[in-house]
């Protein structure tokens, strides 16, 4: 295995994952499927890897809530190597349930593993959004942005909870907003349906303090190959791999 292997962990109902796999060959990059029960059963480990991708779907079913089973094994059986990777400083991306496993783990936005900051809650309109949405990227230091600040992104999103609520102040969000719904002009939104499940400020990712650990509810990997409406999402997973290669 290369220094620069990214981990893609899935588990029964993620459905992303070998999309996910196929944008970062498509990058450049290397990854390699992995199971989480494979590193709860020790079988794989999270130390052979350079970065990780948590990938969308419906992991588990979303039973419990979206990405909550998937976020309490993190926590429960793999704290210890959880925090090592993250203390490496080694890159961790959320995708839509990846984002909601993050969430729930404690691991965004404080990253705080057992201790939930945030929750992303049913849409505004009470239902599945499936739709082309703009992304406007903020100015926050990240690896996963770099040399992206200011750009509107193009990129499809489809779920049914991804309106952000923060503990403490449920109005707002931390300051290391990565991505906000934006309109054609590049101006973050909060009007439906632009922005597709009313995120207060137009949240629709961000990072931990560090900027490593990226939260994203709209699907990057579905926008970088020829045939989709954009590859604005390539340009996130080639930030990756540029990352690594340094």
């Amino acid at each position: 295995m290369t220094a620069a292997t990214t981990a893609i962990l899935y588990a029964p109902g993620t459905n992303c994952h070998e999309e996910t796999a196929a944008a970062i060959e498509r990058a450049g990059g290397k990854s390699e499927l992995v199971l989480l029960h494979d590193l709860v059963e020790g079988r794989a480990r999270l130390a052979d890897y350079q970065a990780a991708i948590i990938p969308g779907g419906f992991a588990y079913g979303d039973h419990l809530g979206a990405g909550r089973i998937f976020g309490v094994i993190l926590v429960a059986r793999l704290r210890e190597s959880l925090i090592e990777f993250l203390e490496a400083g080694k890159p961790l991306l959320g995708i839509c349930n990846g984002f909601q496993v993050l969430a729930e783990a404690g691991i965004l936005p404080g990253r705080s593993p057992g201790k939930r900051g945030m929750a992303l809650l049913e849409n505004a309109s009470a239902r599945f959004e499936d739709r082309k949405i703009n992304l406007v990227v903020s100015d926050e230091k990240s690896p996963w942005t770099e040399g992206l600040e200011g750009e509107i992104l193009r990129m499809p999103t489809a779920h049914g909870e991804g309106r952000p609520m923060f503990s403490g102040n449920p109005g707002s969000a931390p300051a290391r907003v990565a991505f906000r719904y934006s309109d054609h002009q590049g101006k973050f939104t909060s009007h439906y349906p632009e922005n597709p499940n009313g995120a207060p400020g137009g949240v629709a990712g961000l990072t931990d303090l560090t900027g490593t650990v990226l939260g994203l509810m709209p699907h990057p990997e579905r926008a970088s190959l020829p045939a989709h409406y954009s590859q604005d999402g390539l340009r996130i997973f080639k930030n990756l791999i540029r990352w690594l290669s340094r």
